[in-house]
């Protein structure tokens, strides 16, 4: 018994010895040559290391040295504070070895994320994909793009490295997230990075810290009606785990997400899973960042309402949560028996719109088109009225288009719609006395109401009945 119990605590030694004399100075792959930080804030900037090694971290920007040791558990962490856009700068690590990272620009950092939509590139051949290849020089603009990778618990890293802005990194980037911070690069003048963290064909459910369902009977029950996929994981919290909790201590501007498409199986969930990711993330950052998403693209899903129904789920959210905006394409959309729109350019300006006059405070930019306020009953019309509409509203073609009118009887009948400077006017001679109207509220609508600055409203229905399968 002596003999294994001391056979043991060698092994342990030489265990323990082989580690440390192998053990290193290390950081995660988001702090690496090329990053971009986010400005006037702090960094709880960490890496790896024995324990109890010294660790000292000198800033370029101020030369300031921070010091600080490694804990038990390997890890080490200082707070380090940023200036105000600019660089390039050097950061140094001296530990028992010296690391330097090269080429660090103070800036905007967003993080680009969804499905395949967010995920779409260059390489997926978007409209005049290869003219705006050729000019994707953008040293100021640098990319992160994290691995595709799935876990059951919270990991500590991810894998990936940041990249300077130029075709052939431009090219495998999120087209949508590309234009996004070129827009923002163009009208700060400061250094944007860009962080995709994106999986095609993922329900928001992946995306969302599994603690919320434990805690949400409802949503429990509408992540059930999702089933497995060759193409991407569907159990609630695994792409959070892995390609989100990681990255929640280096601090961001804001997030962009286009998402939606996977979830038209169990809509009617989808409002309140997509509000609470949205505020999870913010409570994991510590901060009420904004998020502004797309809302998903008529498309043909078949029989049923599913497309419509996450349209109006997005659309609430956006209503119901804070610090959210909504860019609508179905104007920009195409061919509706294709998932993928090919226009990322005009998604990203878009989006880029509601960051410059939200976040950024820059004036005169109009960022929304109509989106449905309240009705009026007059007689047999229906008026209906707008926000994002004071400067009037158009029509794209010689009617207004894809209308539907009902009355008490919940029978839908198509409707003449005219403009009235801000507001519609909606009726049918086979509806005496309305009650409801939609718009676009199908799967494939591509409806024709626009504000003045050529933004499409978002499609809408006045009632909340059931919907039933066509």
């Amino acid at each position: 018994m002596m003999k294994k119990l001391s056979f043991s605590l060698v092994a342990i030694f030489l265990l323990f010895f082989y580690f440390s004399a192998n053990a290193y100075t290390r950081l995660p792959d988001i702090f690496s040559n090329n990053m971009v930080l986010q400005q006037q804030t702090t960094i709880h900037f960490n890496g790896f290391a024995d324990p109890g090694q010294k660790i000292s971290v000198i800033a370029g920007w101020n030369g300031d040295t921070l010091k600080t040791a490694a804990t038990s558990n390997t890890k080490w962490t200082v707070d380090l504070k940023t200036p105000k856009a600019g660089g390039p700068y050097q950061i140094t690590i001296i530990g028992d070895s010296t690391i330097t990272i090269e080429n660090v620009l103070i800036g905007e950092v967003w993080i680009c994320t969804g499905q395949s939509n967010m995920e779409f590139s260059a390489d997926w051949h978007f409209n005049n994909y290869q003219e705006e290849i050729n000019k994707a020089n953008h040293p100021e603009i640098r990319f992160f793009h994290i691995q595709k990778i799935s876990a059951s618990y919270p990991q500590q890293e991810v894998r990936g490295k940041w990249e300077v802005c130029t075709p052939p990194t431009m090219h495998l980037f999120s087209a949508a997230g590309y234009f996004f911070g070129r827009t923002l690069n163009e009208n700060l003048h400061q250094p944007v990075g860009l962080i995709e963290s994106c999986w095609g064909g993922s329900p928001v459910e992946a995306w969302t810290p599994e603690e919320v369902f434990k805690n949400n009977e409802q949503l429990a029950i509408s992540a059930t009606k999702l089933t497995p996929v060759p193409w991407s994981p569907v159990r609630p919290g695994v792409n959070y785990n892995a390609m989100i909790a990681p990255i929640i201590n280096f601090p961001i501007a804001g997030a962009i997400w286009y998402q939606g498409e996977a979830n038209v199986i169990n809509a009617s969930g989808y409002q309140a899973t997509f509000s609470e990711m949205i505020q999870s993330w913010r409570m994991q950052w510590k901060k009420e960042f904004p998020f502004y998403f797309v809302q998903i693209a008529p498309f043909n899903y078949g029989q049923g309402y599913g497309g419509a129904e996450v349209r109006e789920a997005q659309l609430q959210t956006y209503r119901t949560v804070p610090k959210t905006g909504m860019v609508v394409v179905t104007d920009i959309t195409g061919d509706t028996n294709d998932i993928h729109p090919k226009d990322k350019l005009d998604v990203g300006k878009r989006l880029a719109a509601w960051a410059l006059a939200n976040t950024y405070g820059k004036q005169n930019i109009i960022f929304s088109g109509p989106l449905y306020r309240s009705m009026d009953i007059t007689g047999n019309k229906a008026i209906l009225y707008f926000d994002f509409a004071k400067d009037g509203l158009i029509k794209k073609g010689e009617h207004l288009t894809d209308f539907l009118i009902a009355g008490g009887d919940h029978q839908f009948f198509p409707a003449t719609a005219t403009i009235s400077d801000s507001t519609v006017i909606v009726y049918s001679a086979q509806v005496a006395n309305p009650v409801a109207v939609r718009m676009g509220f199908t799967n494939t609508a591509i409806p024709n109401l626009f504000n003045k600055a050529g933004l499409p409203a978002s499609p809408f229905r006045t009632d909340d009945w059931d919907l039933k399968q066509r």
